[in-house]
Order: C-alpha cells, then sequence, then structure tokens
C-alpha cells in the first residue's frame, strides 16, 4: 500500500485538478483537510470513499445528508473550531481583560471558514466591547505584511483564525507575534506548545488518527454512507505561562482552574 500526498499551498484554483489526478491514478480512499479540499473531491468523484475535517457542520455545507447517515460517498470529522470561535475570543479577552482591540487573522481562500468565523467573532465583539480588525493572510508573504500592519496599528491582542493554511504556519504564526510582544489565541495546542500563549479549540491529532480510523474501516470494505460523521466532544485550553509572564500577563486563577493544561 502507498500513500499519496497533494498540498495545494492554499491555492484553491488548484484542488480541482489534484482531485481529478487522484481519482484518475484510482486510489482506494480520498482524505482531505478544510472545505475546499473536500469540495474539490465532492466535484472530482461520487464513487471513490472521500474522508473530511471539516471545522464547520457539514450538513450546512452540503457535504453530507446527516451526521449519523451520511449518504453518498463523503464521512469523516466536524472539528467545531470556527463554532467555538466567540468563546475562544473569551477567554482571550479574560487573559488580556484591558484589551479593546483585537486584529483578527484570517485565510480568505478558506472561504467558509473565513465567513462562519467573522460572523461569530463579530456578534460576540460588541458585547465584550472589543474592536475587531481583520487582516487577511493566504500566503508566507501576506502573513509578514499582515505582521507590518499590525506594528503599525498596534492592537491590544491577537486573534489567529482556524483554517488548514493558517494551523500549518503556526511556528511563524507564534514567531512573529513574540516579535511585536502581541498576546495572541490559536485553534490548535501545538502553537501553545511553541511559545503561543494560549489555545482553544480540538486535538486535531484525534481528528487524524480518527481518521486513520475511518480510512481502515473502509479498506477493510466499510462504506462511508454506513459510517456516522465524527464530532469533536473534547476541548481544550492550553495556557503558555511562560508567554504570559514573557508579555506582562497575569493568569486568572479562574483560568488555571479549568485549563487543561499550563505550560510552565
Amino acid at each position: 500500500m502507498s500513500i499519496l500526498y497533494r498540498f495545494a499551498e492554499n491555492r484553491s484554483d488548484r484542488l480541482a485538478e489534484m482531485a481529478a489526478d487522484l481519482v484518475h491514478r484510482g486510489v482506494a480512499v480520498i482524505s482531505t483537510g478544510g472545505p475546499p479540499a473536500a469540495f474539490a473531491a465532492r466535484a472530482a468523484t461520487t464513487t471513490i470513499p472521500t474522508l473530511f475535517i471539516v471545522a464547520q457542520d457539514p450538513v450546512s455545507l452540503g457535504l453530507v445528508t446527516s451526521l449519523a447517515r451520511p449518504g453518498g460517498n463523503l464521512t469523516g470529522i466536524n472539528l467545531f473550531n470556527t463554532e467555538v470561535a466567540a468563546k475562544r475570543l473569551s477567554l482571550l479577552h479574560e487573559l488580556v481583560p484591558k484589551a479593546s482591540r483585537v486584529a483578527v487573522l484570517v485565510s480568505p481562500a478558506d472561504t467558509a471558514n473565513t465567513k462562519s468565523t467573522l460572523q461569530e467573532l463579530q456578534a460576540a465583539a460588541g458585547g465584550m466591547g472589543l474592536q475587531i480588525d481583520v487582516l487577511n493572510a493566504n500566503s508566507n508573504r501576506e502573513i509578514n505584511a499582515a505582521f507590518e500592519k499590525i506594528g503599525s496599528m498596534r492592537p491590544d491582542a491577537l486573534f489567529v483564525a482556524a483554517s488548514p493554511y493558517l494551523n500549518g504556519r503556526h511556528v511563524q504564526l507564534v514567531q512573529l507575534a513574540a516579535f511585536h510582544r502581541l498576546p495572541a489565541a490559536y485553534a490548535l495546542r501545538e502553537s501553545a506548545e511553541v511559545g503561543g500563549l494560549m489555545s482553544y479549540g480540538t486535538n486535531i491529532a484525534d481528528a487524524f488518527r480518527q481518521i486513520g480510523v475511518y480510512a481502515g474501516r473502509i479498506l477493510k470494505g466499510a462504506k462511508p454512507a454506513d459510517l456516522p460523521v465524527v464530532q469533536a466532544s473534547k476541548f481544550e485550553l492550553i495556557i503558555n505561562a511562560q508567554t504570559a509572564t514573557m508579555l506582562g500577563l497575569t493568569v486568572p486563577d479562574k483560568l488555571l482552574a479549568v485549563a487543561d493544561e499550563v505550560i510552565e
């Protein structure tokens, strides 16, 4: 058995060609990350079993007909990381209570994620007394440009939206936030582990393990239509206490008590 990898480098226009190539090669299972890749695979084949990891409700996205009985050739994991964006913003505000202006970094190429994330944040920000400034980045160069703007805007904190591309650039984002001495919140624990102030969301490693389990079951004869969409049920709050100290922040006892892990 062999595994073929395809990475579009956040260029959605390449996904259709990549999906068509995998179909042409007659692969047994296709695994995708994020709605754009899932849509490309769905358009390329109605027969090859396809697994997805998405942050939104896959029924609303139109990927499956129901969570319990997906129907068709797609099933996968719903991370809910978009739906908990408002909660992550609230936790960031608790860590930085004097914040009034928050820069929000999104990847507009990930259209579905970006739209739902901004809706969540804009609805929640008013109640917290926060001003939201949106910055877009679809490439390494655009991430650097966004942080140049952050340097002149001088926001009080940074919120990094969950998206396959930005998740993959977590080291670069954490380093830039540290350079600008900017308290930042991320979706994945990997960001807090490499020095980010905090993360709140589902465990992406567990999601990929579940995708592997489903791929194994499909290779043994199971059909995607009979495999229910797995919904994330546990959300992790990781706080990097060293980074908080570097930024001159005191982590409230209430957050220390509910954190799943505090990195000393």
